[in-house]
Order: structure tokens, then sequence, then C-alpha cells
């Protein structure tokens, strides 16, 4: 019979050996739950900015783009992880070394592109709102929003190879290869996460010290925003409601990935964390995979119309 630390390295991210039936199976309908959902809210998004000319903006660009990235997550790894749950320990399937690298490389991809595309989008709101009209049209031509939404992609495929490391992260046995692993996504996270907040931080400053400058651009971007866009509250009410909307944004994507870099950091310092914490941090991840299609557009007034034609 293997014991935890081999079954660790060779198991579903979020399923150990020690577990009991019922949390397997827990996991799995959770999995499988996650899947489901974040399939059809990735899809829906992505079919009703293609279908509808007024969604067909720089911001939904950026978002269409993390659906993309979402669905390798959603439709290909989540719907693998749930059967996987239950299956038996000793099945042959959880002990391949390629499958673990398919399983690491789908799931590394599209969080990646994902976290990247989070910053295109809040650095995109950022320089729409602080800066001047001329220096938002400057940077965001057709062409330079395909590089940045390439270069993206082409990012996310460098650390690929080093997913699977990640696997091994809760293993007594794990080599300094996975530790060195679970540091550099923990950096990699930190940095990501100063950048998103200077960003949506510097948004919120200058909304509250001039609700008139977001009320004047002639953009259609302005649909997008987490803010209400038309018709405007009061002045006063709209600085209210759209540090609020901004703050919330903020604090879901924190929930999500500050677990796990604060677990895999002090797996590097100090010592591995127990099992369960690393799978509640590695749940809170992934399942913002399923949340970020309702983050970005539950209020839009653009997007709940369109959905409301469609349905």
């Amino acid at each position: 019979m293997p014991n935890a630390s081999s079954w660790s390295a060779s198991s579903p991210l979020l399923l150990l050996w020690e577990d009991s039936s019922g949390t397997r199976i827990f996991l799995s309908l959770l999995y499988a739950v996650l899947a489901i959902s974040g399939t059809l809210s990735n899809v829906m998004v992505i079919y009703l900015v293609f279908s509808f000319k007024k969604l067909q903006t720089t911001s939904n660009a950026f978002i269409v783009n993390g659906c993309a990235a979402d669905l390798s997550v959603c439709a290909l790894w989540m719907p693998q992880e749930a059967v996987l749950g239950l299956l038996p320990p000793n099945s042959s399937s959880l002990r391949s070394a390629e499958y673990r690298l398919l399983r690491g490389g789908l799931l590394g991809l599209g969080l990646t592109v994902s976290l990247a595309s989070h910053l295109l989008v809040a650095f995109n709101r950022y320089v729409l709102i602080t800066k001047l009209p001329s220096v938002y049209q400057a940077l965001y031509q057709r062409r330079h929003t395909g590089c940045m939404i390439g270069l993206s992609w082409a990012l996310a495929l460098l650390p690929v190879p080093l997913l699977p490391g990640l696997w091994t992260l809760g293993s007594a046995q794990s080599d300094g290869s996975s530790r060195y692993t679970a540091l550099l996504l923990a950096l990699a996270v930190l940095g990501q996460t100063a950048l998103l907040l200077h960003c949506y931080l510097g948004i919120v400053r200058r909304v509250r010290g001039s609700a008139k400058r977001v009320s004047v651009l002639n953009f259609h971007l302005l649909h997008q925003l987490p803010f209400p866009a038309a018709p405007p509250p009061p002045r006063r009410a709209q600085r209210r409601l759209s540090s609020v909307s901004v703050l919330l944004l903020c604090c879901v994507f924190l929930l999500g990935t500050q677990p796990l870099v604060w677990v895999s950091l002090l797996g590097f310092f100090l010592r591995p964390a127990p099992p369960a914490l690393q799978a509640a941090s590695w749940l809170l991840l992934c399942s913002l995979s399923a949340l970020n299609p309702l983050l970005y557009t539950w209020r839009s007034e653009e997007f709940r119309r369109a959905a409301r034609s469609v349905l």
C-alpha cells in the first residue's frame, strides 16, 4: 500500500490518499459543479462579445482572452479531476507521468493566461480613467491589443514544464526543484497582484477625487467598468458605488490567489503546510476560473441586456 507522500506526488491536486471515500466524492462533485458552471459562464461571455457589436471593445477583448484561458481549466482540467477522484487509489491513470504532465500543463497554461488577463484588464481601465483620451487611443490600437494578448499566451507557455513539480508540494520526499517551483509561483502571483492593486486603487483615487472625469469620457469601454455607467447616479453616490465595486473585485481576487501564495512561501521557508490547507488554497485559486466571467460582467448593463436578448 502506498504511503501518503508517494500518493500526494501522483494524485490530483486536491485529492489525497488518506482522504475518506466520502471526502473524495464530495470533492469530485465540487469539481463537477465548478466545471459545468465555469464552462457555461465563460462560453456565454465569449458568445455575447462576438455576437453584439456594442460589446466588442478593447477591455472586452482582454476579458474574452481570460475566458478562453479559463475554459482550459473549467472545460478540460476540472472534469478530469472530477473523474479521477472516483477512481481507486491504485489506478494506473493516476500514476502515469505523461498524464500528470498533461494535466499540469492544462492547469498551468489556463491559470497563467487568466492571471495575465486580469492584469491586462486592470491596466486598460487604469489608462482609460487616469490618462488623456489621446494616450489611451495611441496605446490601445488594434495591433497593440493583439500583441498584448499574444504575449500573454507566449509567456504562459514558458513555465508549463515546471508545473508537474507543483504536484509534489505536499510530499515529504519532494525534491528541491518542486520547492523552487512553488517559490517561483508565489513570487509571480505576488508581483501580478501588486500591479493589479496599483491599477485599481489608482482608479479609486481618481474616481473619488473627480467623478466628473468618468462622466465626460466618450468611450464604449465605460460600460465594461465595474461601475454603474448609465444612467449616472448623483456624483456622491457614483463615487461610493465605484469604490465599492472596485474594492469588491480586488477582495475576490485576493481571496482566490493569496492563500496559495502564502502556503507556497510557508513550504519553502519553513515547512510544508497541512495537506488540507494546500488543498483549500488550490481550490480557491481554481474556482476563480469559474467566477471570472461574473466578476467582470455583473455590473455591466450592456452585458445584462445582451444576455436577456439571448435568453
